[in-house]
């Protein structure tokens, strides 16, 4: 995946997350949608991952193409 679907995929997850924030559908369960929401910030984080490892690969010389998503216990447990 390049960087242009990445970003693409970034998009349309933001897009998903914020339809579910402004939703107040009252059928829709609070367990099923704070799960879906945590569902997309798990993937909102892998992807952000992905564009900084494709960077770094960048920055180092080496081929982006090489940067793989990590899994959800890997990239949650980063410390800023």
């Amino acid at each position: 995946m390049d960087a242009r679907n990445i970003q693409d995929e970034i998009r349309a997850l933001v897009a998903r997350e914020q339809a579910l924030r402004a939703s107040t559908a009252p059928a829709q369960d609070p367990a099923t949608r704070r799960q879906e929401l945590e569902g997309l910030q798990i993937q909102l984080d892998q992807c952000w991952d992905l564009l900084r490892q494709r960077q770094g690969k960048i920055d180092a010389g080496e081929n982006p193409d090489e940067a793989q998503v990590r899994p959800a216990s890997q990239v949650e447990n980063y410390r800023q």
